[in-house]
């Protein structure tokens, strides 16, 4: 992963702060981030400043340092994530322009796509998960763009005089004019959800972009003029997806399954593009021995894969994880985590996740991640995959739950059902 952060001026400009220091410290504040190389661009006319923490994936020389520039010159662009299908539209950019590449990062890609189609209509052509922010000279105009699903993180929100934005909140603080005000709205939030949802963060007057959306802020406009927030513009929605795909039910189950696999054949293939070393998590569920399968399937030398156990034989994966490694054929490397391990890990918890987050698996995912980052840089992982293959017992035991409240009539269910909401 990389890191970005930056800011915008506020009505009353910029020149009571030293912005170029406080922006760097925005920048370190997030090194553990992208450890490789880092960069910042201070506007000394306009006020606009970004920085980028960068953890080299795709052409890993100097070629790929950010904040870029677009050909043209008009848009200059901090990037975190991974376009998966950049080589693709690459292509396709070739086919109707000149175009003189100066690396082979997906960065790149990004600018030139703008260039082209334009920055809303190029993000729908992107496969991948990114956190943007892109500063349009011609527009005086500054966009954050979050990816689909809201893989990647991206906190902003007006700071007393300044817009501030940035990867984590971490940046935010660092700059002096944030006001470091918890909001009671959103612990409310939290001790309702065990997480804070976006559009929320933990802090007053900051918050998360949501999934699929852009905003944008123009110089003179009355968003910076009165310190208000653009209302985020939606590229995409997961509604909408479903219904198109209604129109194109396949019924023959024999097509399914291989129609199933080829796109996951496909997603774990592009997914997978790295000048540097992957390997994927294997804890013996569907979702991530679904993963390691296709990635082994593809590759032609044993790939390398991660697990953690436990000592609490009920928790622990380890075993089934082994076996199945064995027979992939991986290179699996598996570490048991002890009660003390555990233990240093809390203390750490608040820093990582820079807000409340409920969730125990916080804890192995950390520990795990250590572990393979020993060896290589990127690592696959099979999130989302028990929910879309029933991979927990929950579903197993549903269909007998089911019958046990077929009795009870839908409307008493239905009021039963909101009630607990």
């Amino acid at each position: 992963m990389c890191g970005i952060a930056g800011f915008f001026p506020g009505p009353n400009g910029y020149k009571n702060l030293d912005h170029k220091k406080y922006l760097l410290k925005m920048s370190e504040a997030i090194i553990h981030r992208g450890p490789n190389d880092s960069g910042t661009w201070f506007d000394e006319e306009t006020g606009i400043g970004l920085a980028h923490q960068r953890l080299s994936i795709i052409d890993t020389s100097d070629a790929g340092h950010q904040p870029m520039d677009s050909s043209s010159g008009n848009f200059r662009i901090v990037f975190n994530g991974e376009v998966y299908n950049h080589i693709e539209i690459r292509k396709e950019i070739e086919s109707i322009a000149n175009v003189n590449w100066k690396s082979t990062s997906d960065t790149e890609t990004i600018l030139e796509a703008f260039e082209i189609w334009g920055i809303e209509n190029a993000i729908n052509k992107f496969v991948g998960m990114f956190a943007i922010a892109v500063w349009s000279h011609k527009e005086h105009s500054l966009y954050l763009i979050r990816d689909r699903l809201g893989e990647k993180p991206l906190y902003y929100g007006w700071q007393n005089d300044v817009f501030l934005f940035g990867s984590e909140l971490k940046s935010l603080y660092a700059h002096p004019s944030f006001e470091n005000k918890l909001s009671r709205k959103n612990i409310a939030l939290f001790m309702r959800y065990s997480y804070v949802p976006d559009p929320y963060s933990i802090f007053e007057n900051t918050y998360k972009l949501p999934p699929a959306s852009l905003i944008k802020l123009k110089l003179g406009s009355e968003d910076q003029m009165n310190r208000s927030l653009p209302d985020p513009v939606f590229y995409w929605n997961l509604k909408d997806a479903f219904k198109n795909g209604k129109n194109n039910i396949i019924t023959d189950p024999c097509e399914v399954v291989e129609g199933l696999k080829e796109e996951l054949l496909n997603a774990t293939k592009i997914q997978s593009r790295s000048d540097v070393p992957l390997g994927a998590f294997l804890s013996g569920g569907i979702d991530s021995s679904t993963i390691v399968a296709l990635l082994q399937d593809q590759s032609t030398k044993p790939i390398k894969t991660y697990t953690i156990g436990f000592e609490n034989k009920e928790y622990d994966e380890a075993g089934v994880a082994a076996e199945i490694a064995n027979v992939l054929g991986t290179d699996h490397t598996e570490h048991y985590v002890s009660h003390s391990e555990i233990l240093d890990v809390i203390p750490k918890l608040a820093g990582l996740y820079d807000e409340p987050f409920a969730d125990s698996s916080q804890i192995p995912t950390y520990i795990v991640s250590k572990l393979a980052s020993s060896e290589v840089k990127v690592s696959l992982s099979g999130d989302a995959g028990d929910e879309l293959f029933g991979g927990y017992n929950r579903y197993l035991k549903a269909p007998s739950m089911y019958n046990y409240l077929k009795p009870i009539p839908h409307s008493l269910r239905t009021a039963v059902g909101k009630s607990l909401d």
